[in-house]
């Protein structure tokens, strides 16, 4: 009822002080203490897999196959659920143990791959998080969802040396396209496309120089703009690093024209980080892309 209400509430803006009290009621019903952390692997009911399969919503999974793949060798996802919906998924995050920090999402959900022959994982890798009841807009589940799983993690691989994401950037195009900028975002997707190698470019470096002010500067209401990056920094994430061509689908092209970012969790520092994102506005970066960032900077003040 409230996913319905919050679709029509443009139309229909009457219905807001129920949509709220709703709001409020499900925050207390699904709070914490009522939610359970579960392991979701090829054993699991088919039932739930199913709502695995038509609940992701970072990157799509193509069917049965697709899904045995993401939860096999070094990949594997974790959901939390209610009592009340114990056959149906809150919220649930799809995990990647790799060597080294990744910069591109293709290895890590190909169908074909279990891990690279003679790697030693070191880093675990949060590749996607989606909510499955858009009712429940509002209600935290992502933040804890993300400290338990670092703790579960932890507990079965003590060797990882870090945890970091791969995300995506979902509003960064739309944003550039409201910059005078000169970046060319149609010419930026089909480079993307074809360059396997990661070549320097000038445009290639302007288009990451962007990116890093707009997800370092940019600010709605004294938090970050882009919707991923406020849920991660909320959560003391680091911004550790932006990649070029990472995301080659058609979703990726079409929100970032094919970037994605790194956001590291430093167990050591995430209530620092914390802190700072809420009391002082600061996101805090790794070297690399506060320069991409004072780059873009120093370009718009020379045009």
């Amino acid at each position: 009822m409230r996913g319905a209400m919050i679709q029509t509430l443009g139309d229909l803006p009457q219905l807001k002080a129920v949509e709220t009290d709703l709001k409020h009621q499900f925050i207390s019903w699904f709070n914490r203490g009522f939610l359970e952390l579960r392991v979701i692997d090829w054993n699991t009911p088919a039932s739930i897999l199913e709502r695995i399969i038509q609940y992701e919503s970072v990157h799509a999974i193509q069917g049965w196959n697709d899904l045995r793949a993401r939860l096999s060798g070094n990949r594997m996802c974790f959901a939390f659920f209610h009592p009340a919906m114990p056959d149906d998924p809150l919220v649930f995050v799809e995990v990647a143990l790799t060597e080294g920090v990744p910069d591109a999402i293709g290895p890590l959900i190909d169908q074909t791959k279990e891990g690279d022959v003679g790697s030693v994982p070191d880093t675990v890798v949060f590749y996607s998080i989606s909510n499955c009841h858009p009712g429940l807009a509002g209600v935290s589940f992502g933040n804890f969802l993300i400290k338990q799983v670092v703790e579960e993690v932890g507990k079965r691989y003590s060797t990882m040396k870090r945890y970091v994401t791969l995300s995506p950037i979902p509003g960064f195009c739309r944003w550039l396209a409201t910059q005078e900028s000169g970046i060319d975002l149609e010419e930026m997707r089909s480079m993307a496309k074809t360059d396997t190698a990661k070549t320097a470019d000038v445009r290639r470096d302007d288009l990451l120089a962007a990116c890093a002010q707009y997800l370092v500067k940019e600010r709605r209401n004294d938090l970050a703009l882009d919707p991923v990056a406020r849920f991660h920094l909320g959560n003391g994430a680091s911004l550790h690093a932006i990649h070029w061509a990472a995301d080659l689908s058609d979703k990726g092209l079409e929100q970032s024209a094919g970037l994605m970012v790194n956001y590291l969790y430093d167990l050591k520092k995430v209530e620092e980080n914390m802190k700072l994102h809420e009391q002082k506005q600061q996101v805090v970066t790794s070297s690399e892309v506060k320069s991409m960032a004072n780059l873009f900077s120093a370009e718009a003040l020379e045009g």
